[in-house]
């Protein structure tokens, strides 16, 4: 019994653990498509005021 409750919790803390590098690679990511996008809206305005 006490086996199976730490194998569970070994897991879960694995699969929290993936999980969250998981989720920083794809903020990252998500970071990077809002920073394009906001330098591309700049430039669009910077051309409209010349």
């Amino acid at each position: 019994m006490k086996r199976k409750i730490l194998n569970t919790l070994v897991f879960g803390s694995v699969l929290a653990g993936f999980l969250t590098l998981t989720a920083c690679n794809t903020m990252e990511g998500l970071g990077k498509d809002v920073q394009s996008g906001g330098e591309k809206l700049e430039n669009t305005a910077e051309k409209a005021n010349k």
